[in-house]
């Protein structure tokens, strides 16, 4: 082979060798995004393509599988609980009143002040960025000097009244306290009274009366006591004392006046029964009612009138008596009913009451008629609405014995619950509520029934137990 052959194949080799340094160089492979197969970022691996992932990107991330077992609740909702157990204790009574606590204000964040210098520290100089030309107050533009800054007087926290409760434990004689919309049961004394049968709260949850046997089991005690005041914003929950002294022994009846700030208490003397009234610390006593008899349930609707109702059985005719406190007149209402109980209503002229059959009657004191219900219960078991017109009442599912109501005292007999609102005047009466609809099964006998200054909520006793419920009405 010729020299000048040589040369020119050694020129065209050099020139295929620079031509495919530039191709691989300047190649740039597709962008493969949103579909195809995922290939090799250099020509080398385009050409030979073994070994490359043959995944397929979708576009979007597949969830892993869940394996813990765990189920998301459902986002439907729940049926709003309307009736609740209020105490974790049986008791021995209970009162409502407002209480004033403090309102729920839901937190605020404040956006920082602006700020009036800013410091650079790029080259260790601070620039400072000037202040506005605020307005000169009077003083300085005569010449005063600084005006001395306003004092700043801090806004006291809202607050709000809201309906409370306050009962009195059964086995020991503490007190507890709890708001009816947040039921956070607080002890609220540690005074200790064993076995208090009953209790009577007045002047707004501040004073009670708790009656209990003695020692002897025959002779009955009543304790009337002070509770300590409490102060908006303190802890409760701390060794509060009950101050107080005793009132006659073998008081057999004792009922709060409407203003909560008297008592009518009914005890046993001699041969009969005196009646007195006296404040809830047992001082100025006035005696106003005495009879013959000792068979006494008392009540005091309003400030005109205490009724007087002789305890009932199914054999015997019962009577019922209205007491003038200011006067101290008796004038009879009712008589001659068997099994007679009554509740009568706030204003007065109208009785709630039923006979040994259960039968459930309003008597109008003006007209001197009665009208039936239609359903079976006792007055013991109803409240009055504050507008004497509505009543709440414990209605049996079914009434099943006889001898009423002296087999429901003695407690040969228990009722299942419902709860009715009944309107007297045009006769409407409505279920409100299956007790067992709430409390899987557990079936109330209603006793003590009561209602807040607002009606917003029902109060009772489960005469099964004696644990305190409410039921939210509105």
């Amino acid at each position: 082979m010729s020299k000048r052959n040589i040369i020119l194949i050694t020129i065209v080799l050099v020139i295929i060798v620079i031509i495919a340094f530039v191709f691989i160089y300047s190649y740039k492979p597709a962008n493969n995004t949103g579909g195809g197969t995922t290939s090799g970022i250099n020509f080398i691996s385009n050409l030979f393509p073994f070994g490359k992932s043959t995944t397929t990107n979708t576009g979007s991330e597949t969830p892993p599988v869940n394996v813990s077992g765990y189920v998301p609740p459902a986002t439907t909702g729940t049926p709003k609980q309307l009736l609740a157990k209020i105490s974790s204790m049986p008791i021995a009574g209970y009162t409502v009143f407002m209480k004033e606590r403090y309102t729920a204000v839901p937190a605020v964040t404040l956006n920082p002040s602006p700020a009036l210098s800013t410091t650079t520290a790029t080259d260790n100089s601070t620039t400072n960025t000037p202040l506005p030309n605020l307005p000169l107050s009077k003083g300085e533009e005569q010449g005063g000097g600084l005006t001395p800054p306003i004092p700043i007087v801090p806004t006291p926290p809202a607050t709000e009244f809201a309906s409370s409760l306050r009962y009195v434990e059964r086995a020991t004689g503490n007190i507890y306290e709890t708001f009816a919309d947040n039921i956070d049961e607080r002890k609220f004394t540690t005074t200790v009274i064993p076995q208090v049968y009953d209790a009577y709260f007045g002047g707004s949850g501040q004073s009670l009366s708790m009656r209990y046997l003695k020692e002897d089991g025959r002779t009955i005690e009543t304790f009337a006591g002070t509770l300590p005041k409490e102060v908006l914003g303190q802890d409760s929950s701390v060794s509060n004392e009950i101050t107080g002294a005793f009132l006659p022994e073998n008081i057999t009846d004792i009922s709060i006046s409407p203003n909560t700030s008297s008592m009518f208490y009914l005890f046993e003397s001699g041969n009969g029964t005196i009646g007195v009234t006296a404040t809830l610390s047992g001082n100025s006593k006035n005696q106003i009612f005495n009879s013959p008899f000792t068979e006494w349930l008392s009540q005091w609707p309003n400030t005109r009138m205490i009724t007087l109702t002789t305890k009932p059985s199914y054999a015997t005719p019962g009577y019922m008596y209205s007491l003038d406190p200011s006067l101290k007149k008796v004038t009879k209402i009712l008589s001659g009913i068997n099994g007679l109980t009554t509740l009568t209503s706030p204003s007065g002229k109208l009785v709630l009451y039923n006979d040994n059959n259960l039968a459930l009657r309003v008597y109008n004191t003006d007209t001197e008629n009665s009208v039936s219900i239609g359903i079976k219960t006792m007055p013991e078991k109803c409240v009055w609405g504050s507008d004497s017109t509505t009543l709440y009442c414990a209605v049996p599912k079914y009434v099943d014995g006889r001898n009423f109501p002296d087999t429901w005292y003695q407690g040969e007999v228990s009722f299942s619950d419902d709860l009715w609102k009944i309107n007297v005047e045009n006769g409407n009466a409505t279920d409100i509520a299956d007790p067992t609809a709430f409390t899987e099964g557990e079936e109330i006998d209603g006793i003590k029934l009561s209602l807040d200054q607002n009606g917003d909520y029902l109060f009772f006793v489960n005469k099964k137990d004696s644990y305190l419920w409410e039921l939210k009405l509105k």
